[in-house]
């Protein structure tokens, strides 16, 4: 009788392990939809872009989209003139006009959000993972832990898209002030220093350091004892982690008001940094990053005054 129960206990872990194992490739699955839905965004957004502008303008090292621009090496008008006759109607995807009124602050919002789910989303792979592999050692039944599991992911989430309308309202004060071109680049270096001190002082601060160690090591705080119950405790879940991504990211993040809001290519690498800082604990690696933003600020400083 003891084997017999020793067997079966045996076969029931094992199915459990097998459940779960299952359940994180459509966690994964989710998260990187979510993801490759902001980057198509993005990308619809540039696309529209590119025939009828410079995309030189759009901050540093967008040039390289120019090679896809059919009226490369005309004027500026000239360019405008003929894609009003060549494009479709409408081909302002997701850009907001200069008056910025209230379906301009949608498409900002809209862009912000996209932003966040192509840029944050993948760096809190490590921590879903980790929060999935601890609800197998709960009292959660396997069943539950890929509902569990995408519930954080969507508290996660909203906690960057409340990130995403404080930087819509940062966008319309800037550009309201003149402070953000037509394209949504800084239109002075005075404002692309002082984001990037700003951001790069961050890098040095206890915050940092606090929010980034619990980034490395994640601590739960709510526990999924019930079906029910357990699904609004893995969204607080994702809500409290968020709340640390967004002490450890959020200056980072708001480089992008210095580089250009539409430059895909820092877009990709300020995401790629963040993971990497969130992904492997080291003490020099944030000091770095904060140094080289300083020391941009501080070269920049110097063409100001030159």
């Amino acid at each position: 009788m003891t084997a017999t129960a020793t067997e079966k206990n045996t076969l029931t872990q094992e199915t459990e392990t097998g459940i779960s194992r299952r359940g994180w490739p459509l966690v994964l699955l989710f998260v990187v939809a979510l993801s490759l839905a902001g980057w198509s965004y993005l990308f619809a957004m540039i696309a529209d872009m590119v025939p009828a502008m410079d995309m030189t303008e759009a901050g540093p090292g967008m040039g390289v989209f120019n090679h896809f621009n059919i009226f490369a090496g005309l004027s500026a008008e000239a360019r405008a003139a003929l894609a009003v006759i060549c494009l479709p109607a409408g081909a302002t995807f997701g850009m907001p006009g200069p008056d910025m009124t209230g379906y301009d602050l949608v498409k900002v919002f809209l862009m912000w959000a996209m932003m966040s789910m192509a840029m944050m989303l993948p760096t809190a792979i490590p921590m879903i993972r980790a929060y999935h592999a601890w609800l197998r050692r709960g009292p959660v039944p396997a069943g539950a832990m890929t509902a569990l599991s995408i519930a954080a992911v969507l508290g996660y989430l909203s906690i960057w898209l409340g990130y995403a309308v404080v930087a819509t309202f940062a966008h319309w004060g800037l550009s309201i002030a003149g402070g953000l071109s037509d394209m949504m680049a800084p239109a002075s270096l005075a404002l692309t220093t002082s984001v990037l001190f700003a951001a790069g002082l961050y890098q040095f601060t206890p915050a940092k350091t606090a929010c980034l160690q619990r980034c490395w090591y994640p601590r739960w705080t709510f526990s999924g004892d019930q079906i029910g119950r357990g699904l609004v405790n893995g969204y607080r879940e994702g809500l409290a982690q968020g709340m640390i991504c967004l002490g450890c990211c959020w200056a980072v993040m708001t480089v992008m008001f210095a580089v250009g809001l539409m430059n895909v290519v820092w877009i990709a690498l300020l995401g790629g940094i963040m993971a990497l800082e969130k992904t492997f604990p080291s003490r020099v690696l944030p000091r770095l990053i904060g140094a080289g933003l300083i020391g941009w600020a501080t070269l920049l400083v110097g063409l100001i005054y030159a």
